[in-house]
């Protein structure tokens, strides 16, 4: 049987039926309601380093996990296993966990009527039939097109393919079942380059639903190749204030940092710096954020959330002012609001832009730091405080001068958010958070 027979939509009828029979049994042995996720993954991943073949993989995973409840405690459990034995040791188990919890009033499915009735086609589903040998050729490819790209790339770390598909089903006592298959394809590669002694490193790469709309794999090592190449020389600058621009594929960090302080768990835990700002101005009037689940094919796409709620099109900011928290059912109960239909996060993020590209944003911004690399995490979600390790460019007059590394960026995300001047056209489409390059007004940059 081929690897798209078995892990396909066709896979999606033996799963559904496997979840009711976990539901049947969680009530058979006395639960009083009952949660239960089930998944089914293949992949191969090979990478390739200096013209040889470093690791060819094949995986295939699969397992469930099962949320049950005496009341109001709750109990969970999970298994790769699949048999009826399994099936009733980890309903057992979920249940002896039930039994020892304390109660939690804000526990429980979502309301019956709450659960979605229509789930679309959304076209997730684009199996990839590439052979282990055809994988290693592109990664190959790859990798032999960035050490033509340019003499002084000496080394390489790594070139690897992945393709994966799988399927997941949900189901829950109140009788919603919904299920999907999914694919998702990518190609990174990873170069050194080096000159007078000092070397740098960099990377690209990309990812679709679809393999092969991959960016050809030549034009991945090349961007790869002259990313490092462009670092060479890298040194810090003196410790200033001035304006910083996130290239599009960092500045998505920026907004999945403001996704987390929106958050119903940071929320209710009163561990956010946001908390409280529902209806407040946080960013500029121009700047709107909103959630589009519903994009075919797209990589954050999805018909329903973790809680069986279907999820739909929202604003969580608008001209600037905070629209609405990102919320699950259990956090919504704990802070008295309905459920956004969020329970496991938000899908396909945009990020409102204007017309300029990130070269026409340099030009604005005249003087500061074009930053490309993040480190360390450097966020205290309590306060806002943002200090991270960053590599990138100094600009002056609106060109690139140098690369510049050993530099540290700060500031307060708070303030941060307001400041954002503009949004870039270059939009980065490998993420479920879709922006571009972002210029904020001002920032510390601490350097020699």
């Amino acid at each position: 049987m081929s690897a798209s027979a078995t892990v396909g939509p066709q896979a999606l009828p033996e799963l559904q039926e496997q979840v009711e029979r976990i539901i049947a049994e969680a009530a058979r042995q006395g639960a009083s309601a009952c949660e239960v996720a089930v998944s089914l993954e293949q992949g191969l991943s090979t990478t390739v380093r200096q013209g040889e073949v470093e690791t060819v993989e094949f995986n295939r995973d699969q397992g469930f996990g099962i949320t049950l409840y005496l009341g109001q405690c709750k109990g969970s459990a999970s298994t790769s296993a699949s048999g009826e034995a399994a099936i009733r040791e980890t309903v057992a188990a979920a249940l002896a966990i039930a039994q020892h919890a304390s109660a939690d009033e804000c526990a429980g499915l979502a309301d019956a009527a709450l659960m979605a009735r229509e789930l679309p086609e959304l076209d997730l589903y684009h199996p990839w039939s590439i052979t282990p040998e055809q994988a290693i050729e592109q990664a190959l490819r790859c990798e032999a097109a960035a050490f033509a790209a340019d003499q002084r790339i000496k080394n390489a770390d790594g070139t690897t393919l992945n393709t994966h598909q799988g399927c997941r089903v949900y189901g829950n006592s109140h009788g919603f079942i919904g299920g999907y298959a999914s694919t998702r394809h990518s190609l990174s590669c990873v170069m050194i380059a080096e000159a007078d002694g000092l070397m740098q490193r960099d990377y690209w790469y990309d990812v679709n639903r679809q393999g092969e709309l991959l960016a050809d794999a030549a034009g991945v090592g090349q961007r790869a190749a002259l990313r490092a190449v462009s670092r060479l020389g890298a040194r810090p600058v003196p410790t200033c204030e001035v304006p910083v621009l996130f290239a599009a594929e960092v500045a998505t960090g920026l907004f999945s940092h403001f996704l987390a302080a929106i958050s119903g768990g940071n929320l209710y835990r009163k561990s956010s710096f946001l908390e409280g700002t529902l209806g407040q101005q946080l960013f500029p009037d121009w700047l709107r954020l909103d959630e589009r689940p519903h994009i075919p094919r797209a990589l954050g796409s999805a018909t329903f959330d973790g809680d069986g709620l279907a999820t739909y099109a929202k604003a969580f900011v608008d001209g600037g002012i905070l629209q609405s928290y990102i919320l699950g059912t259990y956090a919504g109960r704990k802070l008295g609001l309905p459920s956004t239909a969020n329970s496991g996060g938000v899908h396909n993020l945009f990020v409102s832009h204007g017309a300029d590209d990130q070269a026409a944003l340099l030009k604005r911004m005249g003087r500061g730091l074009l930053v490309t690399e993040l480190m360390g995490q450097g966020l205290n979600m309590v306060t806002g405080d943002y200090s991270r390790g960053a590599g990138g460019y100094w600009v002056e007059n609106g060109e690139i001068q140098f690369p510049v590394q050993e530099v540290t960026i700060a500031g307060n995300l708070r303030d941060m958010f307001k400041q954002i001047v503009a949004v870039g056209s270059d939009l980065e489409l490998r993420s479920n958070i879709r922006t571009g390059s972002v210029l904020i007004e001002k920032m510390t940059v601490a350097g020699s």
